[in-house]
């Protein structure tokens, strides 16, 4: 099995490691980048001869084509806008493809590339990252213990584990995505309904035994496409991020400030997007290296054997200090390599472009997260 990763970021590395190094049907790994420095590094990292780096810009149709037919299947660890040009190479060059996805436009068009996909025979899944990505097929593997389910709630943080003012966060992933998920609208199902509604909005406590204290928020793109998959099979669903108490309203006062605009401003004689500034600015203050954490808690109501009962799944993952992958880089990365894996090996219930909770075989997908000792705490509460 031949896997292509592009991207050499924390979240390509990640991918290639967990290639290398939990992933024995797999003999060779391609991480690719713009920058050969930056995948060379990656590669040398991944400490496995199994690993090679290689030079190419997604953005290059032809060179990407080249290297698309040389692989078996191809993981996108690249900003979300080239997924939908990556997809359709994908087809072309019959090469299996999943990304980490991040933009609910972007994966529906996608999406309606099914036919196509079918027809050359691979499988196309966006969104196959922590949230969204894993939360999904854990959603239908907690669903199916129900004879009658009515509400699926989701939340999930990537936080570091000793927070710095005046955020308490730091960057894990991509600040454009961040930025993201907070101002652009929640996909949710209420009474029934899929509705949109604001991000940064329905603040709520939460606790994870032997963890300060946290707070959960609407944000966009972490329920994907489970709002149609689940659409008219249950009455409530939803997504929010955690944070650290005291988060959601100071970056929230940057957002009514319109510090996260796209709208150009001018300002002595020069135009210049807020959303520009502040992404910089975010990268150049906030930590990004430190030991963390990711928490995530799926809450299942319905009923079985006609009693009222809610499911919880929970999840800590922590920096592993051992292969220096952070929480992030583990339950980000190591679900879309499983998932390319499961591709090439024949192990999703359908060929095309398709959301991995319609194709993942749940119960098979928990146990790869197992055995690499992402672990879910599964317990009734009253």
């Amino acid at each position: 099995m031949k896997i292509l990763v592009l991207g050499a970021g924390r979240m390509g590395f990640g991918a290639a490691f967990d290639l290398a190094h939990n992933s024995p049907k797999v003999q060779r790994v391609t991480i690719a980048d713009q920058d050969i420095s930056v995948a060379e590094a990656a590669a040398d990292k991944t400490a496995s001869d199994k690993v090679s780096p290689l030079k190419v810009d997604v953005s290059d149709s032809n060179a990407v084509s080249k290297v698309f037919a040389d692989h078996d299947a191809a993981i996108s660890c690249v900003n979300y806008w080239f997924n939908e040009e990556l997809s359709k190479l994908a087809i072309l060059n019959r090469s299996h493809l999943c990304d980490l996805g991040g933009n609910n436009g972007v994966v529906d068009r996608q999406l309606a590339l099914d036919a196509q996909a079918r027809e050359a025979g691979i499988s196309i899944i966006p969104d196959c990252g922590l949230a969204p990505g894993m939360v999904s097929v854990l959603a239908v593997h907690g669903a199916s213990r129900f004879d009658i389910l009515s509400e699926i709630h989701i939340r999930v943080g990537g936080l570091p584990q000793h927070p710095e003012p005046p955020l308490d966060y730091q960057l894990v992933f991509s600040v454009e995505g961040l930025i993201n998920e907070y101002v652009e609208k929640a996909r949710v199902i209420r009474k029934g309904e899929i509705l949109e509604i604001e991000s940064m909005t329905e603040l709520e406590h939460l606790e994870f035994e032997g963890y300060p204290p946290l707070e959960a928020f609407q944000t966009s793109g972490g329920t994907s496409t489970l709002p149609d998959s689940f659409g008219g099979k249950v009455t409530e669903l939803d997504y929010k991020t955690i944070r650290y108490r005291g988060h959601c309203d100071k970056f929230k006062t940057m957002i009514d400030l319109g510090l996260c605009s796209s709208d150009p401003l001018e300002t002595q004689g020069a135009e210049v997007a807020p959303r520009r500034i502040l992404a910089r600015l975010l990268e150049l203050h906030l930590p990004a290296d430190g030991p963390d954490l990711v928490f995530v808690r799926l809450e299942f109501e319905g009923q079985i054997a006609g009693a009222r009962k809610t499911l919880v799944y929970d999840i800590v993952d922590k920096q592993d200090n051992e292969t220096g992958l952070s929480a992030m880089m583990r339950t980000t990365s190591f679900p879309a390599s499983i998932i390319a894996q499961m591709m090439v090996e024949g192990e999703v219930a359908l060929r095309g472009a398709t959301p991995q909770e319609a194709v993942i075989g749940p119960e098979s997908f928990v146990e790869e997260l197992s055995r690499r000792g992402i672990a879910i705490d599964e317990y009734f509460r009253d």
